[in-house]
C-alpha cells in the first residue's frame, strides 16, 4: 500500500515552490540529489528519482537508522520489554564486576537516547575491539562529564540502545519492527547490517526505500497513529521529539538546536538525519514531511534549500491553480537524472590493470575489456565484482548467481581520448559513486570514491543485506 498522492495546489502547496527546490538542488556544485519525497497532509504532492536511482530500491540511510531503532526502544518501553529509565549495566549484568565508575553504572536508555552518556567523543571506533560485546567499550570507558547532560553525537550509545532490545527480545530490529512497524507502516523489504553476526548494528546500516522514510515521518507528525492504530503512545512520540539536551557548537545552525531521542532538533521542526544527505525531515507546523536521499557534504545547504524555497509555498489556504506549473514539475520530477560519465568507443581488447594505491579504495586491479561491449571488473583481495559499461549512458547491472557483480551497480563511461578509458561506477543501495581510470598503454588504472563510504567496506559489500 502506497502514500496517498495528490497535486501540489490540492493540499495547499504552490508547485512554483517545489520547482525552485529543484533548481536549488540541482545548481548546487556540492550536492547530488538521488531521491525527494514531500508529503503534505498525508498526500504526496511530490516525488522523484534521479536515474540510475529508482522508487523500489532500497537506499543506505546511514544515521536515519537511529531514528528507527528509536522507534524499536518507544515499542519496547510500551511493551515492557525495555525501559527507558532503566541503567544500561542493569540489562548488561555479565559486565557489572568491569564497571567500577559511579556515572557508567547509573548511565540510563534515556542519556543513552539524548547522546547524553556522559562522554565527550564518540566511542564507535571502539566496537571493532570488543567483539563479544560491543557494549563493554561504552560502560567500561569512563564519562568526561555528568549522563543526561553532555552531548557527544556518539555511535555506541545507539549501538547499546539497540543491543538491548534485541537481547531482551529475542529477536533481530528487523524481526522485532516488522509486525510492529513495518507491517502496519506499508513498510516492505529492507536490510540492516550486523556486528556481531546476528546483533544489527542499530545506529547505521539500514537500508529502505524513500517512501519508507517519508512513512516513518509521518507516523511520527501524527503522533504515533497510523490510519486507525495509534502504534506508537502519543506520549512517547512526544519525548522522543523533544529537546532534551543542548548540542551547541556544531558548526552549522541546523546542529545547533538540540537534540532530542535520536532526533536532531530544527530551525524548523525535527529531524532523523544520515550522513551524505539522507533526511527525514518533520515540520509539524506545516503538516509536511521530506525525505531526501542523496550525496553531499553540504548538508546544511540541503536544508537551507527547504528553508528557503519550500516554506514559502506552503499555505494554510487554498492555492491558485497553475496548470502550466504543474505541468512544468510533472515533467522534471519524471525526467530526473546524474549525467552519466561521457565517453566513446575505442580500440577493443582486454587489460588487466593494477590499481595505484588511493585512499580507502580497497581495489588490486581492474580488468577491462572492450571486445564485445564494454565490462570491467574491480578485483578486491576475496571478490570480484564485474558489470557492463555504459557507452555514455548508464548501464545498471544487478546481481546474478552466476558469475559477476555481487553488488547492484550502474556504469557508464567510455574512451575519452589519449589511449584513456573512464567510467562512473554507482553502488545503486548507497550513496557512493567511484570513478575508474584505465591507461592500458601505460600499464596502470586509477580509482578514487566521490566520498569514501564510512567504515571502509569491500566492494562486495555495498548492498542491502539479504
Amino acid at each position: 500500500m502506497s502514500l496517498p498522492r495528490s497535486s501540489p495546489t490540492q493540499q495547499q502547496v504552490d508547485p512554483g515552490a517545489l520547482l525552485r527546490v529543484l533548481d536549488a538542488l540541482e545548481a548546487h556544485p556540492d550536492i547530488e540529489m538521488h531521491s525527494l519525497m514531500v508529503v503534505r497532509h498525508g498526500h504526496v504532492v511530490a516525488e522523484g528519482w534521479w536515474a540510475p536511482y529508482s522508487p523500489q530500491r532500497p537506499h543506505l540511510l546511514y544515521s536515519v537508522s537511529k531514528s528507527f531503532t528509536m522507534t524499536a526502544a518507544l515499542l519496547a518501553q510500551a511493551e515492557g520489554v525495555l525501559g527507558l529509565g532503566d541503567t544500561v549495566l542493569s540489562h548488561f549484568p555479565e559486565l557489572d564486576a568491569e564497571v567500577t565508575d559511579l556515572r557508567s553504572r547509573a548511565t540510563t536508555f534515556e542519556d543513552l537516547a539524548a547522546m547524553a552518556s556522559g562522554h565527550d567523543r564518540d566511542l564507535g571506533d571502539l566496537i571493532d575491539h570488543h567483539r563479544d560485546e560491543p557494549v563493554r567499550a561504552l560502560l567500561v570507558t569512563p564519562p568526561d562529564g555528568e549522563p543526561g547532560k553532555l552531548f557527544a553525537y556518539n555511535q555506541l550509545c545507539t549501538y547499546s540502545l539497540a543491543a538491548a532490545v534485541q537481547r531482551r527480545s529475542g529477536q533481530r530490529l528487523t524481526e522485532y519492527l516488522r509486525p510492529r512497524l513495518f507491517d502496519p507502516l506499508g513498510i516492505g523489504p529492507v536490510g540492516w547490517q550486523s556486528f556481531p553476526e546476528g546483533r544489527e548494528i542499530g545506529f547505521s546500516g539500514l537500508h529502505a526505500r524513500t517512501e519508507d522514510i517519508a512513512r516513518l515521518g509521518q507516523l511520527y507528525l501524527q503522533r504515533g497513529r497510523w490510519e486507525d492504530q495509534q502504534l506508537l503512545p502519543e506520549d512517547l512520540v512526544a519525548e522522543a521529539t523533544r529537546k532534551h539536551v543542548e548540542n551547541a557548537p556544531q558548526g552549522s545552525v541546523d546542529w545547533e538546536q538540540g537534540y532530542g531521542w535520536q532526533f536532531w532538533m530544527s530551525q524548523h521542526g525535527y529531524r532523523g538525519d544520515g550522513a551524505f544527505g539522507q533526511f527525514c525531515i518533520v515540520l509539524p507546523e506545516h503538516d509536511v514531511v521530506v525525505a531526501t536521499t542523496a550525496r553531499t557534504e553540504a548538508m546544511q545547504e540541503v536544508l537551507d534549500v527547504f528553508w528557503t524555497h519550500l516554506l514559502p509555498g506552503l499555505s494554510a489556504s487554498s492555492v491558485p491553480p497553475d496548470e502550466a506549473a504543474e505541468a512544468e514539475l510533472a515533467s522534471r520530477l519524471t525526467g530526473l537524472a546524474l549525467p552519466p560519465c561521457p565517453g566513446s568507443a575505442g580500440p577493443s581488447g582486454s587489460w588487466s590493470l593494477p590499481v595505484a594505491p588511493a585512499e580507502k579504495v580497497p581495489l588490486e586491479s581492474v580488468e577491462l575489456s572492450t571486445t564485445d561491449g564494454m565490462t570491467l571488473t574491480l578485483v578486491e583481495a576475496r571478490d570480484r565484482v564485474s558489470f557492463p559499461v555504459g557507452p555514455a549512458q548508464w548501464a545498471v547491472s544487478e546481481p546474478t548467481d552466476a558469475a559477476g557483480s555481487p553488488v547492484p551497480v550502474a556504469a557508464s563511461g567510455g574512451w575519452a581520448g589519449e589511449g584513456t578509458f573512464r567510467a562512473a561506477v554507482v553502488f545503486l543501495e548507497t550513496p557512493h559513486r567511484l570513478d575508474v581510470t584505465c591507461v592500458p598503454e601505460q600499464g596502470r588504472a586509477e580509482a578514487t570514491w566521490r566520498l569514501a563510504p564510512l567504515g571502509n567496506p569491500a566492494l562486495a559489500h555495498l548492498r542491502c543485506p539479504r
